[in-house]
């Protein structure tokens, strides 16, 4: 495992690693602070239908590559371990854009590659493995308490539901909406095929549908395109980027092992989305006197 490696060895490997896979490099935050006591060190990968985006325990930037239909799970393996080729981790986080049981994909991802069902990630990476629904890690990410509700925009509709501590991730993006599925509006194909404003309206429908229909507590709007809404819906707050890793991390946690400034950059998402109540207020009622 990497934590056996002596530090000249690790930067003999960093000097010899040639990622195959084009990387981005970019900060998921504006500073991740590396913390000194931790009781493992994390690897967390957050598999999309665009990208997957890797952070680990004490890091100051997260890093990706492209994803879509050519990813197989041993593709992935092999980018994720050369994009960290110069971390430091002993165990791993995996998000799986599908459902999950046991820790184990039982559905292929609708917008990768193939070979997911059955795939041994931890011989695959060499230490111990942790594999949760993408929407339930980032869920994790996110949950402040009592009952709460997430859904992820993103290249489909991430659904999760928390309540006191326990995550139950959901496939509510493809039940009957429309002429479709809510996915199939909500989802990348849905914005790109209908445009932004429509898209937002869809949204709108969506989101109130759903609390409807489970009344949580808290809820909160995720995923890569939240950040396409202008505002998010009455009662609900928009995620953070960081979420995903946040949770990737607290699966291992006996103590906290994520990055001290994450927590503190989700502070301050937080204040900006209750700065932003009743401008969302407005816009949500808009939005509505538009759809009758």
């Amino acid at each position: 495992m990497r934590s056996n490696s002596s530090p000249s060895a690790k930067r003999k490997l960093a000097k010899k690693a040639r990622p195959s896979v084009r990387a981005e490099r970019h900060s998921s935050t504006k500073t991740i602070a590396a913390s000194r006591s931790l009781a493992e060190r994390v690897l967390v990968v957050d598999i999309g239908g665009s990208s997957v985006k890797i952070l680990a325990t004490g890091q100051m930037q997260s890093r990706s590559f492209r994803s879509g239909p050519t990813l197989t799970p041993a593709r992935m393996v092999e980018g994720v371990k050369e994009l960290a080729a110069d971390w430091a981790y002993r165990v791993v986080s995996i998000g799986y854009p599908g459902p999950v049981l046991g820790g184990w994909p039982i559905a292929e991802p609708q917008n990768l590659g193939r070979g997911w069902l059955g795939f041994d990630f931890a011989r695959a990476f060499g230490c111990p493995v942790k594999v949760v629904n993408d929407a339930a890690m980032q869920a994790l990410g996110s949950y402040k308490g009592g009952k709460m509700l997430f859904l992820g925009l993103g290249t489909g509709l991430g659904t999760a539901l928390v309540v006191d501590g326990i995550v139950a991730p959901m496939e509510i993006g493809h039940l009957p909406y429309e002429e479709g599925t809510y996915e199939d509006y909500v989802g990348l194909a849905g914005l790109e095929r209908h445009g932004k404003k429509k898209w937002r309206r869809h949204v709108a429908d969506v989101v109130e549908r759903v609390i409807a229909a489970l009344q949580p507590d808290d809820t909160v709007i995720g995923g890569g395109n939240v950040a396409k809404l202008q505002a998010a819906p009455p009662h609900c707050r928009k995620g953070d980027n960081s979420d995903a890793f946040l949770g990737g991390f607290s699966l291992w946690a006996k103590t906290d092992t994520a990055p001290p400034n994450l927590q503190r950059d989700r502070a301050r998402t937080q204040r900006k989305n209750s700065r932003h109540n009743k401008a969302t207020d407005t816009s949500y009622r808009g939005s509505r006197a538009e759809r009758s």
